[in-house]
């Protein structure tokens, strides 16, 4: 096997996008688009162990999504406490870490004290990172990590991008590799904006609940497949060293 098809993304960023079309094309209610998203989840985060990715970062709820209709929002605070319930002791024997990333001011005492309790019950585990983006958002993080520079007492000569990434809410993970976006839309939507600056993008017309190994598998090959420069141009060297 060459150096080439080995390559796999060291972090994955993924927009889960396609759960309500999922379950409106069954007649089924949104939450039960919800539901089967988080089961999709659990498999997509155990093929990424398999595949030796070491970050997983999904996007489960914007912190634009507020403006959902009030039982769907409802839905989904109470699908994400079942799911900690049902999922942690699982995903804490597949040595899967938790992290949870956005403002948690604006959401229940008992929603928090569920993060709190994966987060913690997961700490030590090391296979793979997932963070979960909940109530988040690109442009709040942006601003928040600006804030807490300015409390710590950053002077705007010792600002620059290397400082300010100590203060975002992901910086103990790399940036991701690659960005994934099921559902067919072909956007951001403001989904961690500073991270992604070199990410390289795979767009999938699959829903969400339907994307599974076969997905990801293609959407690593064509990150496979893709010429990384970051910016600058590879040496005759870098290129021979692929080739190998």
């Amino acid at each position: 096997m060459s150096s080439e098809t080995s390559i796999v993304p060291r972090h994955v960023a993924i927009v889960m996008d396609g759960n309500g079309r999922w379950a409106k094309k069954r007649f089924l209610p949104r939450f039960f688009g919800h539901k089967a998203g988080v089961d999709s989840l659990v498999k997509v985060v155990q093929a990424c162990i398999d595949r030796k990715i070491e970050y997983v970062t999904v996007f489960a709820f914007s912190s634009e999504n507020w403006k959902r209709p009030s039982d769907e929002v409802s839905g989904l605070m109470g699908l994400v406490l079942a799911a900690v319930s049902r999922y942690l002791a699982r995903m804490g024997s597949m040595g899967v870490r938790i992290r949870i990333v956005g403002d948690r001011d604006a959401v229940s005492d008992k929603l928090r004290a569920a993060w709190n309790e994966a987060e913690t019950a997961t700490q030590h585990n090391t296979k793979l990172t997932l963070s979960v983006a909940f109530n988040y958002g690109g442009r709040w993080d942006v601003v928040q990590a600006c804030k807490q520079a300015m409390r710590a007492g950053v002077s705007p000569d010792q600002l620059d991008e290397a400082k300010l990434s100590q203060f975002m809410a992901m910086s103990y993970a790399p940036d991701p590799d690659l960005f994934i976006r099921t559902g067919g839309e072909v956007r951001i939507s403001n989904f961690l904006l500073w991270q992604v600056a070199y990410s390289e993008f795979v767009f999938s017309d699959c829903l969400w609940p339907e994307f599974g190994e076969t997905q990801l598998d293609a959407a690593i090959q064509e990150f496979r497949l893709r010429d990384r420069r970051f910016g600058g141009v590879k040496t005759a060297d870098a290129v021979a060293a692929l080739g190998a």
